[in-house]
Parts: structure tokens; C-alpha cells; sequence
């Protein structure tokens, strides 16, 4: 509990903090930094569907980790996993690469948003298809690192917020909360694949 109470509030705040940009109006500053970006219709059309893509994932998959629903109901687990493999191979990971060209900062971060959108696309991609093959083993580890891509959204906020009250400089906020945000879901997502594998291990060995 005193790990998901935070992420599902932080998530549902994601969520809602989306929601205005769907009033199509331009008075927000990450469309007013990059006001020549959204003069292309094709700019303009992938940042709509990147952010609902990415507000509708991180919804989803909350019922997906939800181990209440998986007893009670696979039937919704399934649903909203085809949900949220479609909208991540087919909207989310392909908008993102593009849009990464045109990221804010160095090089490297557009390197690392470019990782970002292949990793999302590929860890979800490997989700899939170990279900296929009915290896519910591999797929939870798969899936549970695509969640980890798209918690991204959610802890490079939190981390630019905490930054913020410390007073760093805004680019280097952007930067610094970047970098931890994706190094530290990929580290703690193998954590606790870690954890888990050995408590698996264990339960045969006894």
C-alpha cells in the first residue's frame, strides 16, 4: 500500500493535469516554448495523441496491476491489456520517437527520449508475445518494465517539482529530472523483477 497509494494518486493527477490540453488552447508553456513546432499539422496531430496515449496507458495499467481484478476477473485484464498493448505499439512509442527529434535540450536527451519511445516499444512488443506463448512469467516481467517507460511521465514530474523547491535552474531541472526519472524506473523495476525471481526460486526449492 505505501508503495501504489502514491503511484495511483500521482498517476490520476497525470491524468487530470492532461485533460486541459484538450481545450486545444495554446496558452500552455511547453506548446508556447515550441509555438514553431505546432505550426506543422503532423507536430500538432502527434502531441495530441502521444499525451492521450500516454494518460490513457498509465490508466490502464493500473487495472493491470491490479491483482484484484486479475482473481475476480481476467476477462478485464485482458481487455485493458489489448488496450494498452495497441495504444502503446500503434500511437504512444511511434509519436514519441518522432517527437523525440524535436525535444528540448541536448543531444543526449533527445538520444534518451529516442531510447525511451524503442524500450517502450520493444519491453511492451516482448509483453505481447510471451503471452502468446503462454509464458505468464516472462510476460509479467516484460510488462511490468513497459510500465516502468511510462511511469516516466509520472516521476520526471515528481522529481522537476522537487527540484523546483530547491531552486535549481530551470534547464538543468529538465535535464537532471530526466535522467534520474528513466535510469531510476529502469533500476527499480529490475529491483524488484529481482526480488521476485528469487522469492519464485524459493517457493520450488521448497
Amino acid at each position: 500500500m505505501l508503495f501504489w497509494i502514491p503511484v495511483i494518486g500521482f498517476s490520476l493527477l497525470l491524468i487530470y493535469n492532461t485533460l486541459p490540453y484538450f481545450t486545444f488552447s495554446k496558452d500552455f508553456s511547453f506548446i508556447e516554448e515550441r509555438s514553431f513546432l505546432f505550426q506543422s499539422n503532423f507536430y500538432n496531430a502527434c502531441f495530441y495523441i502521444h499525451i492521450a496515449a500516454g494518460a490513457l496507458c498509465i490508466g490502464t495499467a493500473l487495472i493491470q496491476f491490479s491483482r484484484y481484478i486479475l482473481k475476480k476477473s481476467k476477462a478485464i485484464h485482458r481487455f485493458s491489456g489489448k488496450i494498452y498493448v495497441f495504444v502503446v505499439l500503434f500511437l504512444g512509442a511511434p509519436t514519441g520517437l518522432y517527437m523525440s527529434f524535436f525535444a528540448k535540450g541536448s543531444f543526449w536527451e533527445r538520444a534518451l527520449f529516442m531510447f525511451m519511445a524503442g524500450w517502450w516499444f520493444i519491453t511492451t512488443l516482448y509483453g505481447l508475445t510471451t503471452i502468446h506463448k503462454r509464458n505468464v512469467v516472462a510476460h509479467k516481467i516484460w510488462m511490468m518494465r513497459s510500465y516502468a517507460m511510462a511511469m516516466t511521465a509520472v516521476t520526471f514530474r515528481v522529481y522537476h517539482i522537487v527540484f523546483y523547491l530547491l531552486d535549481w535552474g530551470h534547464l538543468e531541472n529538465y535535464e537532471l529530472s530526466l535522467w534520474i526519472s528513466v535510469i531510476g524506473n529502469m533500476l527499480f523495476v529490475e529491483w524488484i523483477i529481482y526480488r521476485q525471481s528469487k522469492k519464485y526460486l524459493k517457493s520450488f526449492a521448497t
